[in-house]
């Protein structure tokens, strides 16, 4: 058998190694690991896949398909660094049978790099200088454990001026530096401390100056076992740590440790055991402990920013996901003191009307001109809706709106206060720039402002995801990790909806399966220079837009007044023979779409038997089904719509017991932020989000949820406000 041959056949072997793996770890059949393997090197989607491969697949959901995607990542990774460390020890000539298994059994990088440690160049170390001075013989005859000899003569043996070794003294201390670092090179004690320190091992953070003031107070003095440290805890100690308030470390019975090393170490009686026994003391305090400490740490903080992105990912996609406020014409204010509040208003297609400045809040107060201003553009424009983001003086400045309001009560209007986070990174952006190059950076941070009530999604979209503040130490995580995870949630996110192709901006159509930043900037001008498209076929004409593109894309491009009516709907047009086929069945024809006779005809379709007359997959015909019974309808619909408002609650008016109705603003691992329409959101705490046990706030409430609170307590000092969803005499009885 040929070389080329046999590479090929450990190539093939390896990789279905790691399919088993993944079957075995994710609960799925080797066949669909292996399915959706295949499906991901041809350069499909996860979107596409789980949308449109369902029979292929066995309908495996987006969560499980990145399941298979990131794990097979880190085999990949794994057997690379495989091969890498076989070729490395391979080249020094000390490549054994044993250690060659040893490595190609390594289920995880650490053991890998522990078994490749005694083989990796170092840097110079006491053992490398000792083996220089050529003591190395001499460690070898300690490790042999002589029942008979004087250590000190046998060291005597070795001393050479010339190669700095001036007494026996110094030659033994060198042996037992090559001692102790063999044995803290030692794959499986390194592996029985590092299991050690983690069941028994204890962080404790202390303060740097115990007077300070700070947010980590409560770290002055803590202690809590590692292996029950939370993921939020972790992150909050790491920047105390690393802002030089809090001094870290891990704390472990050291010397039961210490003597399980020398139990390895020595076998029994010598002349060498007190030399061998200190040599191990010495192993695991200056070399072992150190660098376990660090492993664990790095493990902790790994594990803490995966939970960290996970919290993160599942906010943000619940809040780009919220409803569209279809229909109205909206005053966005983006609020502020000195420089006054900007005004923007936009249509109901969020076509920017007008932008203007008023100065109702202090140092100016010119609360007439700014009243006389908003009710002219309320007038003008028809406004109904006011969107007042929440930054500085949005108290003031609601304030001054629910007056406006009240004045005008035959306007029926409402307003509300929306989360302003990342409206000044898009307004300073390129991208608004180009949108607006009239503007200034408030005047857009405006309009952005109105915009996000009118479509979350496509006005969200075109801010960098972690700016969009719904998460919780997201300045701590790995950020290419926490790009990488929120590109794919606002991916979701967009395929989830569909995109209009006509009134799309590139930032939205550049989240579309298969679609890059060029061919949507394509796409927009194909659009301009060529008129709306009115078939999906057209988007084969846009320059760079392949066949592979295409057949990622398209289902989730939408054409709401195309020639075909199969346009407007999540029907992959791959699948429109299916189509044509069943409404043959149904003895009707394309224009029946949106009617109630399709859709009775539709919900009395066997789908199974039907399935089998059209040949075509059950899932893929009951998706088919489902998408014209509700033709060109948008999923967030169903969700409900935010809580609008027509005057202000203080802080003040809040009494424990009261009732109120909120909206989710932030999840953590705490508990639930909710605004209840005052200028800070109440905390519900984990402990008062249900009656029964809840592991994380994730299980009871979402980011966009409206839910019913009571009052427990309110700190006036602090502007903090404590909330509880057990009842009112649970909050009475506080």
């Amino acid at each position: 058998m040929s070389e080329a041959v046999q590479t090929e056949a450990a190539a093939q072997e390896a990789a279905e190694r790691m399919i088993r793996q993944i079957a075995g770890e994710l609960g799925l059949s080797p066949g669909q690991v292996r399915t959706v393997a295949g499906l991901l090197d041809e350069g499909n989607t996860i979107p596409f896949i789980a949308r449109y491969r369902k029979e292929m697949t066995g309908e495996l959901d987006e969560n499980q398909l990145r399941a298979i995607e990131e794990r097979r990542g880190y085999l990949k990774q794994l057997e690379d660094r495989k091969g890498e460390v076989l070729r490395l020890i391979g080249e020094q000539g000390k490549l054994t049978p044993e250690l060659e298994s040893a490595i190609a059994a390594a289920v995880k990088l650490q053991e890998v790099e522990d078994l490749y440690r005694p083989y990796r160049q170092k840097r110079k170390t006491r053992a490398s200088v000792a083996k220089e001075r050529g003591l190395e013989p001499l460690a070898q005859w300690l490790l042999s454990q002589p029942r008979q000899g004087d250590p000190l003569a046998e060291a005597a043996r070795y001393i050479d001026e010339a190669k700095g070794v001036e007494t026996a003294e110094e030659a033994l201390q060198g042996a037992m530096d090559i001692v102790a670092e063999g044995l803290a090179d030692d794959a499986n004690a390194r592996r029985q401390v590092r299991r050690f320190t983690w069941d028994h091992g204890v962080l404790r953070s202390k303060a740097k100056d115990a007077e300070a003031e700070s947010v980590y107070e409560m770290y002055y003095n803590y202690s809590e076992p590692v292996k029950r440290l939370p993921p939020h805890r972790v992150l909050a100690i790491n920047r105390g740590e690393r802002e030089e308030v809090l001094s870290v470390g891990i704390e472990v019975p050291a010397e039961r440790i210490v003597d399980e090393l020398q139990r390895r170490l020595i076998r029994g009686p010598s002349v060498a055991r007190e030399l061998l026994a200190a040599a191990a003391e010495d192993a695991y305090k200056r070399l072992i402990a150190p660098s376990i400490e660090r492993e664990l740490r790095a493990e902790l903080t790994e594990k803490a920013e995966e939970h960290a992105i996970g919290i993160f990912s599942e906010n943000l996609r619940n809040l780009l996901l919220q409803p569209p406020v279809k229909g109205r014409v909206v005053l966005g204010v983006d609020p502020a003191y000195r420089t006054g509040c900007k005004l923007a208003v936009v249509d109901e297609t969020g076509k920017l009307l007008e932008v203007a400045v008023s100065y109702p809040t202090p140092p100016h107060n010119k609360k007439a001109e700014a009243e006389a201003l908003f009710r002219r553009l309320i007038e003008q424009y028809g406004v109904t809706l006011i969107v007042i983001g929440n930054g500085t003086a949005s108290r003031e400045t609601e304030q001054f709106v629910a007056g406006v309001i009240k004045g005008m009560p035959e306007r029926g209007l409402q307003y509300l206060i929306v989360s302003e986070a990342g409206a000044s990174v898009y307004s300073a952006s390129k991208l608004a720039q180009e949108e607006f190059p009239d503007l200034d950076v408030a005047e857009r941070s405006a309009v952005s402002i109105a915009r996000r009530l009118q479509d979350p999604l496509a006005e969200l979209v075109k801010i960098e995801p972690k700016a969009i503040g719904v998460g919780q130490y997201q300045h701590d995580v790995s950020q290419k990790r926490l790009d990488e995870s929120l590109a794919g949630v606002v991916e979701s996110a967009v395929n989830h909806v569909g995109v209009d192709v006509n009134t799309a901006s590139p930032s939205l159509l550049s989240y579309v399966s298969g679609i890059n930043a060029t061919i949507a900037r394509n796409i927009v001008k194909f659009r301009e220079e060529n008129g709306a498209f009115t078939d999906r076929a057209q988007l084969q004409k846009v320059p760079r837009l392949g066949a592979k593109t295409f057949e990622q894309c398209v289902g989730f491009l939408r054409i709401p007044e195309g020639r075909n009516p199969l346009d407007k709907t999540p029907i992959h047009p791959e699948s429109y023979p299916v189509v044509d086929r069943l409404f043959r069945e149904l003895k009707l024809d394309l224009s029946a779409i949106g009617t109630e006779e399709l859709k009775a005809k539709l919900a009395a379709v066997e789908v199974e038997a039907m399935a089998a007359k059209l040949a075509v997959g059950a899932p893929t015909l009951r998706d088919i089904i489902d998408s014209l019974q509700r033709p060109g309808r948008d999923p967030r619909d169903e969700l409900p719509p935010p809580i609008f408002h027509t005057d202000v609650l203080d802080i003040e008016d809040l009494k424990p017991g009261m009732e109120l109705q909120g909206t989710v603003r932030n999840v953590v691992d705490f508990g639930a932020f909710v605004d209840i329409g005052i200028k800070n959101d109440g905390l519900v705490h984990i402990s008062q989000l249900s009656d029964k046990f809840v592991k994380h706030p994730t299980e009871v409430v979402a980011v966009g949820d409206t839910v019913k609170v009571w009052v427990i307590g309110v700190d006036l000092k602090k502007g903090r406000v404590s909330l509880t969803m057990k009842g009112r005499a649970e909050a009475q009885g506080q």
